[in-house]
């Protein structure tokens, strides 16, 4: 069974996605961007939505296994480390950064992770 989950984001309709896929044992979130005047800002911003899409397929940050970031400068990536790390706390997962171009150059950072779906979900 596949379950879609929405957040409302102005671009799924217009691209045609949604913010999470639970499937195969898996919460699939897409990449998230957030809103803010810097990267940290934008990376906390970008959390609060993956967290809400996790929790809104039963799952939360201890059960993230993967997770992706991309930024159009590594260098911004350092002072987001803190953050990342009291968000996945004791429950690091596996991750990848990556330095490419993103949708609009205002945004700074995007996240996208996989994580462990309920038993029920």
């Amino acid at each position: 069974m596949i379950r879609r989950i929405s957040s409302g984001g102005e671009f799924e309709a217009r691209i045609g996605y949604c913010r999470a896929v639970v499937a195969g044992g898996f919460v699939h979130v897409a990449g998230t961007v957030g809103q803010g005047a810097d990267v940290v800002a934008q990376c906390k911003s970008a959390l609060d939505t993956i967290g809400g899409a996790l929790e809104k397929a039963g799952s939360s940050f201890a059960d993230v296994v993967r997770v992706n970031y991309y930024l159009p400068d590594a260098a911004e990536f350092e002072p987001c480390w803190p953050v990342l790390a009291e968000a996945f706390g004791a429950n690091p997962p596996a991750a990848t950064m990556i330095e490419c171009n993103l949708i609009d150059p205002k945004f700074r950072i995007e996240i996208e992770v996989t994580a462990l779906a309920a038993a029920d979900s």
